[in-house]
């Protein structure tokens, strides 16, 4: 029986890996800016439809849209408020240039039909909270694939990257990458004059939380294997933040996000023993003033600390927090709309409260900390060290175009690009755009004589 697949060697000017939201910006952006001039190609290990974090659907846009209205916030109080949530571990640099790029990015989402709540009488987007604009996203991805694709020249499906290739010519130069289709076996040698890492952070490092009829859930995707941070790693590229584990709090088991039951649907948490923890009280700001500092004190509490007095109230017998949705449901028009919006983002949630029989409207539901997850475009700061926007990031702070890792040639965006988290679907694929214009300046200008050195007996070895 023999075990050898077949090679194909693909040449292009822009390769993009990863499929998500961020690698749908990239190439979209990339490829408006080509001109006719240069070849973008997508290499996704899924079916791009489907693929990333937003494959299964989400119920808002997590970012706001910044215009001259005097009630929208702008790029400024978008800085300040990672800056809060984060703990001031932050690049306040890449945080502004993706606030300052947002509205553009909704307004094609729209363009694109993207079902964006809107207030019937104003006409504006509706918003949940500050920072997010609900919609009907269960195609959220699929609307956004749509783009991607007519954008790319090439789309190279289910091939997974396993690792990079570096310039033999040159110290320091991405000149590719090879993976395999996982289908077929067949083997892929891509050559690029600049590569974009567009993939997906890392989950399942951990054991997850859920048990019994939720055994096997996490809340990032299973299928999210690092390698946003393996590729760039193992060229070589500088890491930033990686201590930083993110931990956030969740419906138990099926690990429904919390925000949209606090934000539209003012609900409240409280301890097992009925006591609400939000907004904290004088005394236990200041046990936390000796940890976090003046975050203690910080509006909104900030997710790390929120999720540290959720893991004390476990710890010292006051657990599990219970979300009291009974309170805030009041007729099955407002139970539905609660229904509606995990059936948009995360499914399993209303099929957990279904096969344990409970009541939302009845009962209070258990809330519980994830395990750990590593990714640097939600609430984190793990991931890769970027340059920053020429314009406005500190001189040392930049050293190539914009959102260059520390190899030439080699761009990220979304869970990719470290120290500037909150990002989320909305942002990362803006991050992406970002990227994705830069590496084609790169490569029209710096980069435009390049052609990448790689011996076969490289291929060979993997």
């Amino acid at each position: 029986m023999s075990l050898h697949f077949p090679t194909k060697i693909v040449d292009t000017d822009i390769l993009v890996v990863g499929g998500g939201m961020a690698g749908c910006g990239a190439v979209f952006e990339a490829k408006y800016w080509c001109r006719g001039r240069c070849k973008v190609t997508l290499v996704d290990k899924a079916n791009t439809e489907k693929s990333g974090a937003v494959g299964m659907g989400l119920s808002a846009c997590n970012l706001g849209v910044f215009t001259t209205d005097p009630d929208d916030p702008k790029p400024e109080d978008f800085v300040q408020y990672v800056r809060n949530d984060l703990l001031g571990v932050v690049r306040e640099d890449l945080i502004y240039d993706i606030a300052r790029h947002m509205t553009s990015t909704i307004k094609l989402f729209d363009e694109w039909g993207l079902p964006i709540w809107r207030d019937p009488k104003t006409g504006k987007y509706l918003r949940t909270g500050r920072w997010q604009h609900p919609i009907h996203g269960e195609s959220y991805k699929a609307i956004i694939a749509e783009a991607c694709r007519k954008s790319a020249d090439e789309v190279y499906e289910r091939v997974f990257v396993t690792h990079p290739l570096l310039d033999e010519s040159r110290p320091n130069r991405i000149a590719g990458v090879v993976g395999f289709h996982v289908r077929d076996g067949t083997f892929y040698v891509f050559r690029a004059k600049a590569v974009i890492v567009a993939a997906g952070g890392t989950s399942l490092l951990y054991r997850p939380r859920s048990v019994g009829e939720g055994l096997g859930r996490a809340w990032y995707p299973t299928w999210a294997s690092g390698s946003a941070y393996a590729i760039p790693i193992l060229a070589g590229a500088e890491t930033v933040n990686f201590e930083f584990r993110l931990v956030v709090v969740r419906f138990k088991d099926a690990y429904g996000p919390v925000g949209f039951p606090y934000l539209l649907l003012k609900m409240r948490s409280t301890d097992v023993k009925g006591k609400q923890w939000e907004p904290l009280p004088d005394e236990a700001k200041a046990e936390l003033a000796k940890i976090f500092y003046d975050f203690a004190w910080a509006r909104p509490t900030p997710t790390p600390i929120r999720t540290w007095v959720t893991i004390q109230n476990l710890k010292e017998g006051r657990g599990p927090d219970l979300m009291q949705t009974q309170e805030r449901l009041p007729d099955e028009e407002s139970l539905k709309v609660l229904f509606e919006d995990y059936l948009d983002m995360t499914p399993t949630q209303v099929f957990l409260w279904a096969s344990q029989n409970i009541h939302p409207q009845k009962t209070p539901s258990e809330l519980m900390p994830t395990e750990p997850y590593v990714q640097a475009s939600h609430a984190s700061s793990g991931g890769m060290w970027a340059s920053g926007p020429p314009d406005i990031a500190p001189e040392e702070y930049k050293w190539g175009p914009n959102r260059m890792l520390t190899v030439e040639g080699l761009f990220g965006a979304g869970d990719v690009v470290g120290a500037s988290g909150h990002k989320f679907s909305s942002g990362s694929f803006t991050e992406g755009r970002i990227a994705g214009k830069a590496a084609v300046r790169y490569v029209l200008t710096q980069a435009k004589d390049y052609k990448p050195t790689i011996s076969n007996d490289t291929i060979e070895r993997y």
